[in-house]
């Protein structure tokens, strides 16, 4: 869980030095246009990635998620699933310029729309969940578009001039400034009064919480941060589901889904869990479906599952 950016905190040498080699990098990125740029990051996660001392808790996940996968099928998910990161960094840059229901070449469609035109007529506080799945960074732009900005949760980068151009990035591509909350108590506080006034937020809810509740995942037990459920079931408010499928270079389609069910058992931890494994249960048919488009580099599962 990380702290909020200590804006006070002295730049370094070492910063600035990452800070150009970081503008260096973005403008050969926009300089080679997005399918150019998503190509390139591709090519270069591809052939870098599988060989990283990561990419072995990305097959232990996979071993234990999707057992019926050989060695060759899990190493084939694995260069897809580097593939897709470099092309999510490279296309990072190209996100705000690429247009809606393009006839060809580099854009981005919805489908489900219809459920955010239903948001739009109901208004209201709305929690939109998703994971890191194909590439993640065209959702909140994509759902603004359509009339719905929303607020989400933020991990800084360490480094406060790169963290200062990723997050420009954003806006720029959500056409607007949004409240971003720092992943932690006090974020969680800020979401929460947030809604609570109303507002609008996404979340992704793909990663490994110590401190959450136990749901399953890919039947296994998987501690789940609760604080979707949480705030869902306080405020009454629909979870709209939704994640983005990779169709090519820079060509993107977002996928949004009915809300969820909110249970009303009388029970609130009973419908807190209840929930969350509904979430659970989304991400995982997303995943299943094209496993090598979500991020598996991380230990979503304790430690006690791999053994």
């Amino acid at each position: 869980m990380s702290k909020p950016r200590d804006e006070t905190r002295p730049v370094t040498r070492l910063m600035r030095l990452e800070a150009l080699a970081a503008r260096a990098a973005l403008a050969l990125l926009r300089r080679l246009g997005p399918v150019g740029a998503s190509n390139a990051g591709g090519a270069v996660c591809r052939a870098i990635g599988p060989r990283l001392p990561v990419s072995r808790i990305a097959d232990a996940n996979l071993r234990l998620a999707m057992p019926e996968l050989d060695a060759p099928a899990r190493r084939a998910v694995i260069s897809a699933v580097w593939d897709n990161l470099g092309r999510t960094v490279g296309e990072f840059p190209h996100i705000a310029a690429l247009p809606e229901n393009p006839a060809s070449g580099p854009g981005w469609d919805v489908v489900g729309a219809e459920h955010l035109a239903a948001q739009v007529a109901r208004g209201g506080p709305v929690i939109f969940m998703s994971g890191h799945i194909g590439n993640w960074e065209m959702l909140p732009p994509g759902v603004a578009r359509h009339g719905l900005p929303f607020a989400s949760f933020y991990r800084a980068a360490g480094n406060p001039l790169v963290d200062g151009m990723i997050r420009a990035l954003r806006e720029a591509a959500m056409g607007e400034t949004v409240p971003m909350f720092a992943k932690g108590a006090r974020g969680a506080r800020g979401a929460l009064a947030h809604i609570a006034r109303g507002g609008r937020l996404g979340m992704l809810v793909d990663q490994k919480m110590n401190d959450g509740i136990e749901a399953t995942l890919f039947g296994h037990p998987a501690m789940t941060a609760p604080a979707l459920a949480a705030m869902a079931l306080r405020y009454r408010c629909p979870v709209i589901p939704g994640y983005v499928e990779r169709l090519g270079p820079a060509r993107l389609r977002i996928h949004v889904e009915p809300p969820l069910d909110l249970p009303d058992s009388g029970d609130r931890q009973a419908d807190i869990l209840t929930l969350t494994q509904a979430v659970n249960d989304r991400l995982e048919h997303w995943v299943r479906a094209r496993p090598g488009t979500w991020l598996w580099l991380h230990r979503r599962w304790p430690k006690s599952s791999y053994s």
